[in-house]
């Protein structure tokens, strides 16, 4: 694949994954989403507009305005039960293409990672109200004929989001609520790709990619953990819960190729991204973009 291909093709998809910062987004049109008087996410007008049917739970202020949780509702308790109860009486009209992947899930709502939960609520709606949402990323890595590949994995079908014939490298999930990013790793290392967690917890931290996009189902903004993990030569991961159908081992440019070509989950693709840039196999001397490749892993939420 040419070089300039390539880069416009990965740009798109920077874009794609950022299009929430882009023009013609409903940026300027959502209203700020505050819990205690800080702000957790972003709400679109039309999810705003059916709020207002639950004053006891949501005092939505229109225009340049906001959206409140009420403030009776002091505790993360309070608003775990509040907003659960608005979300089920919303799933049930199937108004928001969203709530049809309930997961019955919960992800912590928090104005950044390292503050206190303000409360949970169903993983599938978070994008309903752009509530920021975290997860864990592993790279699985080895050596051939001393030089590196990497583990990737092929998705099963049956999953909600991004079926087969979609991959991504190594194994990866959401940080659910009560677990901590490398209880999340270890978790996700074992169910997805049978990797004991005595290897699994060997895995480095490398940093995070970042990214907000928009859809027919509402605002995504995501924040990867990511960590690099060396395997032996003589393992090879399994299939474990079924959310993987077949794991391969690829060449760097075999996989340089598959983040252009749409083969990946696009959110991986990110990932797969990061890792050739760290692993020094994109190098700003060959890719003109460079400086553009890195800033799009990494917009603040």
């Amino acid at each position: 694949m040419a070089a300039p291909a390539w880069s416009e093709r990965v740009r798109e998809l920077l874009k794609r994954m950022n299009n929430f910062h882009e023009p013609g987004s409903s940026r300027d049109q959502c209203l700020p989403f505050l819990v205690a008087g800080q702000r957790v996410g972003s709400v679109p007008a039309p999810v705003a507009q059916r709020l207002q049917g639950y004053p006891a739970v949501f005092s939505v202020c229109p225009g340049p305005g906001h959206v409140e949780l009420h403030p009776h509702l002091a505790s993360p308790q309070q608003r775990t039960a509040a907003v659960g109860q608005v979300l089920a009486e919303l799933r049930d009209p199937g108004a928001f293409p969203c709530l049809r992947e309930w997961r019955d899930e919960h992800y912590e709502v928090m104005p950044r990672f390292c503050d206190p939960p303000l409360f949970s609520m169903e993983r599938a709606a978070t994008a309903l109200l752009g509530v920021r949402c975290y997860g864990t990323h592993l790279n699985g890595y080895t050596w051939r004929g001393g030089r590196p590949c990497m583990w990737l994995g092929r998705r099963a079908p049956t999953k909600p989001t991004y079926p087969w014939p979609a991959g991504q490298p190594g194994a990866a999930g959401g940080i659910a609520a009560g677990l901590g990013v490398m209880e999340t790793l270890v978790k996700e290392c074992q169910e997805e790709a049978c990797i004991p967690p005595t290897l699994a917890a060997k895995a480095r931290p490398v940093g995070t990619i970042s990214y907000t996009y928009e859809d027919h189902r509402g605002i995504f903004p995501e924040c990867q953990f990511v960590f690099d993990l060396e395997l032996p030569e003589d393992f090879e991961p399994r299939v474990g819960d079924g959310e993987m159908q077949e794991f391969y081992l690829w060449g760097l440019d075999e996989v340089k190729n598959a983040i252009a070509s749409g083969d990946f989950k696009p959110n991986c693709a990110l990932v797969a991204l990061d890792f050739l840039i760290r692993h020094g196999h994109i190098q700003p001397h060959h890719e003109p973009h460079y400086a553009e490749l890195v800033e799009g892993l990494h917009r603040t939420l």
